[in-house]
């Protein structure tokens, strides 16, 4: 267990940041850890904003009734509870509109059920908060260290399908193709390519290739990889280089996708009983 800070930034005017959602997030939480090219190891010292993830638990009336919280701070408009959602650049002038930047805080809260059905479907954003490394794990309660020492059982091939999705849609934006949306449009001006968005792409591959040969993450991503990651980053990789290595990392992926020993599909049976019976000691120990 991890005895750290649970206190999350204040309510905002955005639909999932009202006040009500921050206790029920605040109240309930049973993991938070740092998550983003901090826990990866691809961080550039003075350029990242700090990106957090955390698991609650949610009231019963909202599990087994019909509990809404509020959308943001309109008290008129109802919505169901699955997150509470904060950037803290959000408080600068330009509020929602504002890109963080490093010494801002993004953390995300997911109602438990909501992040377990999205880790089920092997999608490797929330999957990750099961490897973090304890000295970047800023909260975790005894459910949270129960669900990571569980991790095994979330992890399936589903994910190499996410993952390959991930990575060719980085690949394509990395050029500027189409649909390309990127926040650092000064780095394809600088270096010719998006250089954060292949490393994304590239980080992908490689992390994808792990999971399907291991059934786990190492984090952050290992020394010799790491460096690359982060030489991509600096823009001091040649852009045929690094589409060589993710078209490299693809197909391994690819191939693995259809012969690994991971499962091919996560221990639904297990994540059930484990959301039943979380709730009910957390109802238990709120009456």
């Amino acid at each position: 267990m991890v005895a750290g800070d649970r206190t999350l930034p204040p309510a905002y005017a955005h639909p999932h940041a009202s006040e009500e959602a921050r206790r029920i997030a605040e109240d309930g939480l049973i993991l938070r850890t740092q998550v983003g090219s901090g826990v990866h190891g691809t961080a550039i010292s003075g350029q990242d904003d700090r990106d957090e993830m955390g698991i609650c638990l949610e009231p019963q009336s909202f599990v087994t009734g019909l509990a809404r919280v509020p959308s943001g701070l309109d008290a008129r408009a109802r919505l169901r509870f699955e997150q509470y959602e904060r950037h803290t650049v959000w408080d600068q002038p330009g509020g929602l509109a504002n890109r963080s930047d490093a010494g801002d805080l993004d953390v995300i809260v997911y109602a438990a059920r909501k992040w377990c059905r999205l880790a089920v479907s092997g999608n490797p954003t929330v999957l990750l908060v099961l490897f973090v490394p304890d000295e970047e794990v800023v909260f975790r309660d005894e459910a949270g260290a129960e669900l990571v020492a569980n991790a095994h059982r979330f992890v399936s091939r589903l994910a190499a399908g996410r993952i390959l999705g991930y990575l060719r849609a980085q690949r394509a934006a990395m050029t500027g193709g189409v649909g390309t949306h990127t926040n650092r449009p000064e780095l394809a001006a600088r270096h010719g390519y998006y250089t954060k968005v292949a490393m994304h792409a590239l980080r992908l591959g490689l992390q994808g290739v792990e999971l399907m040969t291991e059934g786990r993450l190492t984090l952050p991503v290992p020394d010799e990889d790491g460096a690359y990651l982060r030489a991509v980053r600096r823009g001091e990789v040649a852009q045929a280089d690094v589409l060589d290595r993710i078209d490299r990392a693809e197909a391994r992926l690819v191939a693995l996708s259809t012969r690994t020993t991971v499962p091919a599909e996560p221990d639904r049976r297990w994540v059930d009983e484990w959301l039943h019976r979380s709730h009910v000691a957390y109802w238990d120990r709120t009456r």
